[in-house]
């Protein structure tokens, strides 16, 4: 959800809420290399701090991740888009939505807040330029009122990037 619809999200669900803090603690105790958790008092939205991997062309680079819990985490995806100022990847459009799969189609419930985030690493990691989409100016403006990525038809057809 973006910032405009967080007022809108339902309460999550006790399954939900155990996952999550469950996480959480793993998170702590065991924190995936390249990322912070922002301490907040919302198990509901986490904000994630991406830190560029070395040798990449985002070595050291920090941006911001935020992470929106549907009420049915995790048999639902997360929402997950990065904060301004997003970084320049041929996935990942100027208002910080991303275009990869495990954030859509092919979710899993298996699927963890570190796994996505060390996902996210690896497709920044294995670009070779710094660019953004082909479609980005049409696909931001189509944005405008706050649409969340979970409501784009994406198409996963670039694997190389």
């Amino acid at each position: 959800m973006t910032s405009s619809s967080a007022s809108s999200r339902k309460a999550l669900s006790k399954i939900a809420c155990n996952r999550l803090q469950k996480e959480l603690l793993e998170w702590q105790v065991n924190p995936p290399a390249g990322f912070k958790h922002k301490v907040s008092d919302s198990l509901q939205r986490w904000v994630v701090e991406v830190i560029g991997a070395p040798g990449t062309l985002y070595t050291n680079e920090k941006y911001q991740l935020q992470v929106d819990f549907p009420e049915h985490y995790p048999m639902e995806a997360p929402q997950v888009i990065f904060l301004h100022p997003a970084p320049l990847h041929p996935h990942i459009y100027s208002n910080g939505h991303i275009c990869l799969d495990i954030l859509y189609d092919s979710w899993s419930p298996a699927m963890t807040v570190s796994s996505v985030c060390i996902s996210i690493l690896s497709m920044l990691s294995s670009s070779t330029v710094k660019q953004r989409p082909a479609d980005n100016d049409r696909y931001v403006k189509n944005c405008r009122n706050g649409r969340s990525p979970k409501e784009t038809r994406w198409w996963f057809h670039d694997d190389k990037v």
